[in-house]
């Protein structure tokens, strides 16, 4: 009878071939930390700790705008540049994926056809699942991973839909936004929230006859940051006008990614800037796991039925119901149905 292989000593192989710079390594260790299933997850956090000494070094940007702004096309042309300057290039790209049937659109690699061929970059597509805004949940672990295997600079790209913003800010060093010129109101969609977070605002697509119109929304914009006060005191986000299809502008983004590295970095800024990423990631997956937990116990199973039933009929607030359920708590443990959780691991 055939011996089932160790998962730490096959976690710590997986950990050299990442470390040794191997692709196909690099995709398989994150398809590992991506996985929902718990025996993976076993896996995935070993390997973590075996690679841990070895991340952080890299720069990480998010990226984010409106779909149609032209982010893969910005990024194959950053992602280029950067190649040219001697740069390893990680993307890991968050797709919009199906609520109903969980399929995504993983075209990211035929949109960076370019990039995607080069050996310096690695690309990596990811479904976006029922995660908040779009950013899929193991997200930061694939990030520590490219880290790991010798990545320059790590690129997340998302959906840039609902509080996707947000969720990509907090796992990166420089957010940039990128949008678009000559789209009715210049101010389009400008959020507080999202102008506070962003480190750089880019006006994509300046080329041709959107030049002027480009310049004027830049303008525009500009005077609109003036209202704000960005999440940094050691930073004024600049607004620059960029063509991606032209490869123009690529110089000055990154000047501006390395003066904002080196500014936050004089000022202790960026190492306190991810202890509290840190601090909030350790937080999200509690709370994940809490509720994960809750919703496994036997007693909440049985009475989530009727709660559900009583919320379709208006016999009770959404409120109420929740009440109902954590009222649970206060009673005497009742015990986990260890075959649901599993399923909801594979879900």
């Amino acid at each position: 009878m055939a011996t089932r292989p160790d998962s730490s000593a096959t976690a710590e192989a997986l950990a050299r071939d990442v470390l040794a710079g191997n692709r196909r390594a690099l995709a398989k260790a994150i398809t590992l930390v991506e996985s929902t299933r718990s025996d993976h997850q076993q896996q995935a956090q070993r390997l973590l700790e075996t690679l841990l000494p070895q991340t952080g070094h890299a720069t990480r940007i998010g990226i984010s705008g409106a779909p149609g702004v032209g982010k893969s096309t910005f990024i194959e042309s950053f992602g280029l540049f950067l190649i040219e300057l001697g740069k390893r290039v990680a993307v890991l790209a968050v797709d919009p994926s199906s609520a109903q049937s969980g399929g995504s659109i993983l075209g990211d690699k035929t949109r960076m056809a370019r990039l995607s061929a080069a050996p310096e970059a690695f690309i990596r597509p990811s479904p976006a699942g029922r995660s908040l805004g779009g950013v899929a949940r193991r997200t930061r672990e694939a990030l520590l991973v490219c880290e790991a295997a010798g990545y320059d600079v790590v690129i997340v790209e998302t959906v840039g839909v609902g509080q996707s913003e947000y969720a990509v800010a907090s796992m990166v060093d420089f957010f940039l936004l990128l949008l678009l010129p000559g789209a009715g109101d210049e101010l389009q969609g400008i959020k507080k929230g999202i102008v506070e977070l962003a480190d750089t605002l880019a006006i994509n697509k300046s080329d041709g006859a959107n030049v002027p119109l480009a310049q004027q929304a830049a303008a525009q914009y500009r005077s609109a940051l003036n209202l704000f006060r960005h999440s940094s005191p050691h930073w004024d986000p600049p607004v620059v006008t960029i063509s991606g299809l032209q490869n123009e502008g690529m110089q000055e983004i990154w000047s501006i990614v390395q003066r904002h590295r080196e500014q936050l970095g004089n000022s202790g800024e960026l190492q306190q800037k991810r202890q509290q990423q840190q601090q909030a990631w350790f937080s999200t997956m509690l709370e994940d796991g809490l509720k994960e937990h809750f919703m496994a116990r036997a007693d909440v199973r049985a009475r989530l039925p009727e709660l559900e039933q009583a919320l379709a009929e208006r016999k009770v607030t959404p409120t109420q119901a929740a009440r109902q359920l954590l009222e649970l708590l206060d009673e005497p443990h009742a015990p986990v149905d260890r075959v649901a959780s599993r399923r909801g691991k594979k879900a």
